[in-house]
């Protein structure tokens, strides 16, 4: 299967999350590319991923605005019946993967496969334990979306 992890970051943390998100689905058996949001140019594209997984770090208690407005976006393109995670680094609260992962469940009728948002503190992000807390993530995710 093929995934798209696709992600905003302000300071680097979610997107190491993504990058490692993106081995864990490797490890699992599947094809797997992680992406910053602003290089993503064909929403059209999605149609061609198995699964999609958006990241966003929580910035004033929700997600980057950049990533709201494609939010909009991407509910034309048709994502039902999609597997589709949600995740993002925070300093305090976290809400912003909980939105992601509300909106893909709830608006685009994605399949999230009982996983729930995954949040993780930036200053966990730069260590052993949050690179394998990523990775797992991804492997669970690919390993339950299965083949």
């Amino acid at each position: 299967m093929k995934f798209l992890v696709l992600y905003v970051s302000r300071t680097g943390k979610t997107r190491k999350m993504a990058e490692w998100i993106a081995e864990g689905l490797r490890f699992a058996g599947h094809e797997a590319e992680a992406m910053p949001l602003p290089k993503f140019k064909d929403i059209e594209a999605l149609a061609g991923y198995d699964g999609v997984l958006l990241g966003s770090p929580t910035y004033h208690k929700d997600m980057l605005p950049v990533f709201k407005s494609w939010l909009f976006k991407a509910a034309r393109v048709g994502l039902e019946g999609k597997f589709g995670g949600a995740f993002g680094s925070h300093t305090h609260s976290g809400e912003a993967p909980t939105v992601l992962h509300e909106t893909m469940e709830h608006v685009f009728k994605m399949n999230m496969l009982d996983l729930g948002p995954f949040k993780m503190e930036e200053r966990v992000v730069d260590t052993d334990e949050g690179m394998r807390a990523c990775q797992q993530f991804g492997r669970s995710f690919g390993e339950r979306a299965g083949g």
